[in-house]
């Protein structure tokens, strides 16, 4: 007897590991995303919580860059909600926020480095655990 098998047919292994990435995604864009908010909310509420760099290229008024952190660090943490759903539109989302934080924070560098490079570092990771994933074990 003779049994035909799907070739859309997912182990549950493989299932369960894109799922503990994807969780894995979401969880790390949300702390990031509120280490954002925070880093936002310090930047405008007081300026001299950064470090002033007098001849940086990409200087700005450091309310500036809060607001800018406030407003990134919002998106991160919304769209991280989409990937618990696992849903398509909210990985693209989150890789791309992702993207622009890393650019954000590299160009922040000289006022917080730490908070800077930690923050690079867990987008980073976040980038690669929605990469990683197979396509077809999120919802359309």
């Amino acid at each position: 007897m003779a049994t035909t098998t799907s070739p859309h047919h997912r182990s549950a292994g493989v299932t369960a590991a894109a799922s503990g990435l994807t969780i894995f995604a979401a969880v790390m864009l949300f702390i990031s995303g509120v280490l954002d908010l925070f880093r936002g909310i310090m930047g405008i509420a007081e300026n001299e919580v950064f470090l002033n760099t007098p001849n940086y290229v990409f200087k700005f008024d450091l309310t500036s860059w809060g607001w800018i952190h406030l407003a990134f660090g919002a998106v991160a943490v919304v769209v991280s909600l989409g990937l618990f759903t696992a849903a398509t539109w909210a990985r693209v989302l989150a890789i791309g926020i992702a993207a622009l934080l890393i650019i954000i924070n590299f160009l922040t560098i000289p006022y917080y480095p730490v908070w800077s490079i930690t923050l690079i570092a867990l987008y980073g990771a976040t980038i690669w655990a929605l990469c990683v994933v197979r396509r077809d074990t999120f919802n359309d």
